[in-house]
């Protein structure tokens, strides 16, 4: 054999010994595992998975969730506070700009308080779930579910825990909105007759579609119309978290109108003529009983209130921002949040909004910034006119329809009423009949619930909402009134307020008018 063939041998053979050792060894593939051990092994806070990507730990599985937290000012909280200057940035702040106890049940010095590192920043999951280190472990036992709640009780534990304070004062404020407020009778309704889902937060939210497991959701007894039932904690495309957008006029999309536009036009076989939470539909001018002839373009929508000047509609006017200063000293107060849902709130002697509504209607007892900020009203001065003389007409209307003399929003027969209605009361009590026709006497009491205040549940803007409404409605109502029935005519005042608010309806249409909804009557 040649010596060129004796090495070529020789390396065929070392290459089938190396493919031979090869193939007796056994190569194993592991996957990292979804998480670190975490820093603060004792609390059991996982934190970011990758803090320089804000990926969490919970986010490796609930990947969605991660997504449109990713987003959300919460995901930025430590810089937002570390920006600050240090001044202000003091290290009480940072227990609720990272990972620690607030939001959740640990207590003491846990999470960021307990290793200062960039694990901890920000607002995570874990901040209101509380540590999942043992959820991670074994996730599908339901006893290792780190659940959140949706409500505020205790408030250590909630959203209220970091939401509250002279800055931001959320919890403050909202505790003394009717949004805290439960009303039994109607939470506890049957939910098939809608009211649970408006009175009862855990109601609502399973009437739009949120699946989420949280702490109240299986226990007994309803919620309040809590920060979650309108914000999502997870992220949203809409601002501030909110679960539907607050500038649109669609009234399956808006969040406010979801609720607050219930019964706003009389039901045909009902003994109920009342409306219920009717301001959304106030406010985009569907509202109310229309006469036979009544003309109303809805598609000119009348009023600032519901146009290109107030885009958040609801919103626009009763969740307003202001920071309060000592007039003396300039110094910094109280951050109002709007949260007490006023539009022009009474002010308590500091300069803070109350949800107490019964001060007077001036420029001091009230705040005016919804008029004066959103450009519409030029003064707070040039506001509290308008308002006063839209309430002024509206009452010099309504009384001529009926005056709820005794204060128990049902219409009496003259003399314990006055107005039409309570003389119709009395010389045609047919006119009240439950069936499917509305009558001129019906359909006017209906309004008058509606848009005059003569029932608690009605829109409640003393027509302010939309005033060209208000006034278009009630002042048809008078002119069927006396058609109809062939009352006595209103005094001269009335009939030229009547006239004039009718023609100016008719005189802002911007083409061809258009009848809506019309009424029948007998």
């Amino acid at each position: 054999m040649s010596c060129a063939s004796w090495r070529s041998a020789r390396h065929l053979v070392g290459v089938l010994a190396l493919l031979s050792g090869c193939a007796s060894e056994k190569i194993v593939y592991r996957d990292r595992e979804p998480f670190n051990p975490p820093l603060d092994a004792a609390a059991g806070f996982l934190g970011y998975f990758t803090a320089s990507t804000k990926t969490t730990a919970c986010g490796n599985c609930h990947v969605g969730h991660q997504r449109d937290w990713k987003v959300t000012a919460h995901a930025g909280a430590y810089k937002t506070l570390s920006d600050l200057p240090a001044t202000v940035a003091v290290a009480a702040c940072y227990t609720c700009h990272t990972v620690g106890p607030n939001g959740n049940k640990t207590t003491g010095a846990v999470g960021y308080l307990a290793v200062k590192d960039s694990a901890y920043f920000d607002v995570q999951c874990e901040a209101c779930h509380g540590p999942g280190y043992t959820h991670v472990q074994n996730p599908e036992v339901s006893a290792n579910w780190p659940l959140s709640r949706a409500g505020v009780e205790p408030a250590k534990e909630s959203c209220l825990s970091c939401h509250s304070g002279a800055h931001h004062p959320f919890a403050e404020e909202w505790s003394q909105s009717r949004h805290a407020e439960i009303v039994t009778s109607a939470a506890s309704h049957p939910v098939a007759d809608g009211c649970p889902t408006c009175h009862n937060g855990k109601e609502a939210l399973k009437a739009w579609g949120v699946t989420s497991n949280y702490v109240e959701r299986d226990v007994a007894g309803p919620m309040a119309t809590t920060c979650t039932v309108c914000h999502n904690p997870h992220g949203s495309d809409n601002t501030k978290m909110l679960r539907y957008p607050i500038d649109t006029p669609d009234p399956e999309q808006n969040l406010c109108m979801k609720c607050h536009m219930r019964r706003f036009e009389p039901p045909l076989a009902s003994s109920r003529l009342a409306p219920h939470a009717p301001q959304g539909a106030v406010v985009l001018g569907t509202a109310g009983y229309r006469p036979p002839g009544f003309i109303y373009d809805e598609a000119a929508v009348l009023t600032s209130h519901a146009s290109s000047a107030n885009p958040r509609l609801c919103a626009g006017c009763h969740v307003i921002r202001f920071t309060v200063t000592d007039p003396t000293s300039n110094n910094f107060v109280f951050q109002a949040t709007g949260h007490v849902f006023r539009p022009i709130p009474c002010l308590d002697p500091a300069g803070k909004p109350l949800a107490d509504n019964n001060c007077a209607y001036t420029e001091s007892a009230r705040s005016w910034r919804s008029c004066t900020a959103s450009g519409c009203h030029a003064s707070a001065a040039i506001a509290v006119q308008r308002v006063q003389g839209i309430r002024a007409e509206i009452a010099l209307l309504a009384d001529q329809i009926w005056t709820d003399d005794n204060h128990n929003e049902n219409i009496d027969p003259a003399p314990t009423d006055g107005g039409y209605l309570a003389t119709l009361k009395a010389t045609r009590p047919a006119e009240w009949t439950v069936d499917n026709v509305i009558t001129a006497a019906e359909g006017a009491e209906f309004n008058m619930k509606t848009v005059a205040e003569r029932y608690s549940n009605g829109d409640k803007s003393l027509g302010v909402h939309n005033p060209f409404l208000a006034r278009a409605l009630l002042a048809a109502n008078i002119n069927e009134l006396k058609a109809v029935y062939n009352l006595a005519p209103p005094p001269a005042a009335v009939q030229a307020l009547a006239d004039k608010s009718i023609e100016q309806v008719r005189s802002r249409q911007p083409g061809i008018f258009r009848p809506v909804r019309t009424s029948g009557t007998r």
